[in-house]
């Protein structure tokens, strides 16, 4: 009832509000007409001073007075059909704006009778956590969300790469066990865009590789399972990143897709506390730290929290030593130099394994050591950058450049 007597006297002020305006803009400002005749009746008496101080003859005088007295009278006669007509308006306005305050309430009665739940009282928060539980046991399957996916059509291929990915297919089809076959069937599959085909070879390299298999590999299952539904998560995306988050707690890229899963399910203060912790412990430019800087301050309205969102830090630049950096110690002794190009590397190696980071750190850090001639550990960083990055290809393409510069690929 509380909410009829509401909802019925925003109407009514609604309405009252419309007619105050409608009223004061026919009361507003002065007619023209009045302004005339001010003009003409100054005019008359200019006329009369003229003909005492002799500027102008008797004959003269008469003919300004005559026309002059001609606009009074039609300025007067417009004055006077105007008041009329605003007479008449005020008696309309009424009517108008009565029948305007009965459709405003009438319609917001229908819309609300229609639309909403008349008669439902507020919902416990036990009730909606419940109900957001039972949406989440219900979700659709990975299966007919991508049914659902409108086809879009993927990027032609060179000829000689897609001559070459038919081979990859081929031989993979005749060994499906072998290892690095369905690692590179599933990197390639997702820069096609080819993304079912991209997860189901996901996920035979963690088949293959049993209990070795790392929170990345399911991460990045998850992450081509996610963006074969557009962004939703599935129960099966759901069972990848509970197996990425149960080997490693501190995977980010798991953990923002389990708070994205949470606000998909109606638990937007769950977000908020995972999107929170993410937000702190993510270099500041991985992939997901816009899209949680862009929502987390009305995640934490909906969490109950005071919350304010911290400036972007500063970056003078990407970390870690470029090539020129690296030739400017070639001088030095051969100790000395191999320590100090190690010191300049170590933090960078250390925060990409641990933390992520962008496509061109992991390049700069592929070449890196490609000059310091460690071809081993150049192409062990390019391996697990296109684990990480495989279904991205621009990012790809960001960090085979480093992997040529380093001399490891062609």
């Amino acid at each position: 009832m509380i909410f009829w007597i509401i909802a019925g006297a925003l109407a009514l002020v609604t309405t009252g509000t419309i007619a105050l305006s409608v009223r004061r803009s026919r009361d507003a400002g002065e007619h023209p007409a009045e302004y005339d005749l001010r003009v003409y009746r100054d005019q008359l008496k200019e006329v009369e001073k003229d003909l005492a101080r002799g500027v102008i003859d008797g004959a003269d005088a008469e003919r300004i007075r005559a026309e002059v007295s001609r606009r009074i009278l039609a300025a007067d006669a417009q004055l006077q059909a105007e008041k009329s007509g605003e007479r008449a308006g005020k008696h309309a306005t009424a009517p108008l704006v009565i029948s305007l305050g009965v459709v405003l309430v009438g319609a917001s009665l229908l819309a609300y009778w229609q639309l909403g739940t008349p008669g439902y009282g507020d919902q416990p928060l036990e009730l909606r956590m419940a109900e957001a539980s039972e949406r989440m046991a219900s979700r659709i399957s990975q299966a007919e969300a991508e049914a659902r996916v409108p086809p879009t059509p993927s990027p032609e291929p060179e000829a000689q790469f897609a001559a070459l990915m038919e081979r990859l297919r081929a031989a993979v089809a005749e060994n499906p066990d072998d290892l690095q076959g369905q690692e590179l069937l599933a990197r390639n599959e997702a820069s096609l865009n080819n993304l079912k085909a991209a997860y189901e070879a996901q996920r035979n390299v963690i088949r293959l590789k049993g209990d070795q298999a790392s929170s990345s590999d399911y991460s990045i299952l998850a992450n081509m399972m996610i963006a074969a539904t557009e962004g939703y998560i599935s129960p099966e995306a759901e069972a990848s990143l509970r197996r990425s988050l149960e080997i490693n707690p501190g995977n980010n890229l798991a953990k923002y897709y389990w708070g994205l899963m949470f606000l998909q399910n109606d638990r937007p203060d769950l977000t908020f506390r995972l999107w929170d912790q993410v937000l702190l412990q993510s270099p500041p430019d991985a992939p997901w730290v816009p899209a949680i800087r862009a929502r987390i301050t009305d995640l934490a309205w909906y969490a109950g929290v005071e919350y304010t969102l911290p400036a972007p830090p500063h970056s003078d630049g990407l970390s870690g030593p470029t090539a020129e950096d690296i030739e400017a110690v070639r001088d030095m002794t051969d100790a000395d130099r191999a320590d100090m190009i190690r010191g300049m590397v170590s933090n960078l190696s250390e925060r990409l394994a641990t933390e992520g980071g962008t496509p061109q750190e992991w390049a700069r850090l592929i070449g890196a050591y490609g000059v310091l001639e460690e071809t081993g550990r150049a192409q062990a960083i390019f391996e697990e950058a296109q684990e990480v990055f495989g279904t991205d290809p621009q990012a790809m393409q960001i960090i085979r450049e480093g992997a040529r510069r380093a001399g490891i690929v062609n």
